[in-house]
């Protein structure tokens, strides 16, 4: 378990995590979303202790990570999967990990072939494509066996094989008991991975909730219509309070009243209804919702589209 309370990190003036607290429990993929500049990697190094808080703590498996006498078996990380020597081989880089933190040499052997990288165990690193240092780095937080494994943007530059390989191997090892926390800019890649997630904005947790619930929350009631008229539809459902917006296929997308209403609108005004679909928000859209006023770097939409 990987646990944050009132934690606080300021770079001179500048505070990038800002009473952060929060739980990433067993059992779970914790997605850890935010925009750039939120705090997600900042966050990350305290709790490996790479960066010392300037208030709070953070503990995994119960106390801070540095004072764990077996790191690499209680957590795993991977931050940087270039930060590596790219004279060595996987084998020989693995090896030396191993040899240093009391881990026998068979194990490298099983890591290998748990990222399916044996084959190209003997190969310098120089060489490797980005998937490969992704597996290698991966490979490197297994050496321990942790019930911790914390992965800070696994899939990013990945093609689709690369990421959904990634994402079999987080909700595998999750599914085992282990703690997966897990930071992307991926929110489609969050949809199918995570079971829970926490959104920072501006150093601050915007939300920390199971993603069922995080999507709910941000639920609106639209439903997708294709009508024999929509410009009659839209004139009957007009009231305070109803948006009608007509979609480029011909479809009307209507907010703000009951999918069953419009149905006997349509109905009673002898209009031919072809779909009547209720739309979800997606985790893209609610987290864009959630964070629009959290974003350090924003676009003028307007200035981009002229």
């Amino acid at each position: 378990m990987i646990t944050a309370e009132n934690l606080t990190k300021r770079f001179g003036a500048h505070t990038a995590v800002d009473d952060v607290s929060f739980t990433a429990r067993p059992g779970q993929v914790t997605g850890f979303l935010g925009p750039n500049g939120a705090g997600k990697s900042t966050t990350m190094r305290m709790i490996m202790g790479l960066d010392r808080p300037t208030s709070g703590r953070t503990t995994v498996g119960g106390r801070p990570f540095a004072e764990h006498a077996d790191p690499m078996r209680q957590a795993g990380a991977l931050l940087d999967a270039k930060a590596v020597h790219p004279g060595r081989t996987a084998e020989a880089h693995l090896r030396m990990l191993a040899a240093t933190n009391g881990i026998s040499r068979s194990r490298v052997k099983e890591v290998l072939e748990l990222t399916g990288i044996e084959a190209v165990a003997r190969r310098r690193i120089g060489g490797f494509s980005l998937g490969m240092h992704q597996r290698l780095g991966i490979a490197a937080t297994m050496l321990g066996d942790p019930q911790v494994l914390i992965f800070d943007e696994p899939v990013n530059g990945l093609d689709p094989e690369g990421v959904h390989w990634v994402r079999g191997f987080a909700r595998a090892r999750a599914a085992e008991g282990r703690t997966v926390f897990i930071s992307s800019h991926l929110m489609s890649e969050m949809a199918q991975t995570a079971n829970h997630i926490i959104v920072l904005g501006r150093g601050r947790v915007l939300a920390d909730a199971p993603i069922a619930e995080f999507l709910a929350a941000a639920r609106r009631e639209v439903t997708r219509v294709r009508v024999s008229d929509g410009a009659a539809l839209a004139s009957l459902l007009s009231s305070s309070g109803v948006t009608v917006t007509p979609g480029a296929d011909g479809s009307l997308e209507v907010e703000g009243v009951p999918a069953r209403r419009i149905a006997r609108v349509a109905s009673e005004a002898g209009l031919e209804l072809d779909e009547l679909t209720p739309v979800s928000a997606s985790l893209e859209e609610a987290y864009l919702a959630l964070t629009g006023e959290a974003t350090e770097y924003r676009s003028d939409t307007a200035a981009l589209a002229a």
